[in-house]
């Protein structure tokens, strides 16, 4: 084992991965992340309904273009609400949307605090 060279090593490395990721050509696809201030936003409000009892779930994807969180009702379930960032529309219709179950646009806005606002109606209830 002590007679393989570096050279010999990272020949057997090379061999076993995807020549794909290694392409000369291939250029890195950029990725939409939630930053850590609108997560804790959006987590912020998530915790509440959860602690009032209306959802159960979430679930984070970051794509190629945007960023969605989704909420669930029943973890089994197709997403009630999903939170979705996708910067490419910030200078037209804003960067922030919440579609509903349905896939119809709940609301559309460019400052995530205001869009928020949107679940208030969760959190309050009625006194006797």
């Amino acid at each position: 084992m002590d007679d393989i060279s570096s050279q010999q090593i990272a020949t057997l490395v090379n061999s076993q991965l995807p020549e794909e990721q290694f392409s000369k050509h291939s250029k890195a696809i950029p990725t939409v992340y939630f930053m850590r201030p609108e997560l804790s936003q959006i987590l912020n409000i998530y915790g509440r309904v959860v602690a009032a009892g209306h959802w159960c779930d979430y679930a984070i994807d970051h794509l190629t273009d945007q960023a969605i969180f989704s909420i669930f009702r029943r973890a089994s379930e197709m997403p009630h609400y999903r939170i979705i960032k996708e910067p490419t529309l910030a200078n037209q219709q804003g960067a922030w949307r919440i579609m509903g179950s349905g896939g119809q646009v709940l609301k559309r806005g460019r400052c995530l605090d205001q869009l928020l606002r949107y679940f208030d109606r969760h959190l309050l209830k009625a006194v006797d």
